[in-house]
């Protein structure tokens, strides 16, 4: 079980081999984008990055914000899981 900033969550599968890996990983993706979630613009839950935003106009800057920061931690984006 780990705290996002929905609330807390818990897994339904145990993923074997794996210990504690997701609530790490869960740990560095707030930490990369602290700013974000904490304006709300950006929610981030265990490998996704989801944007809100209000008006289209600033949609894409965001984006490119979310992108630029993964980039600097040396992660990434897989383009065929999004449409």
């Amino acid at each position: 079980m780990f705290m996002t900033s929905e609330g807390l969550f818990e897994l339904i599968v145990m993923f074997f081999g794996l210990i504690n890996s997701l609530a790490i990983f869960q740990m560095i993706i707030n930490k990369i984008f602290w700013n974000l979630i904490n304006t709300r613009i950006v929610r981030s839950f265990i490998d996704n990055a989801i944007v809100e935003i209000e008006k289209e106009k600033g949609y894409n800057k965001v984006v490119e914000e979310v992108v630029k920061k993964l980039t600097e931690n040396d992660l990434y984006v897989k383009l065929e899981k999004y449409k």
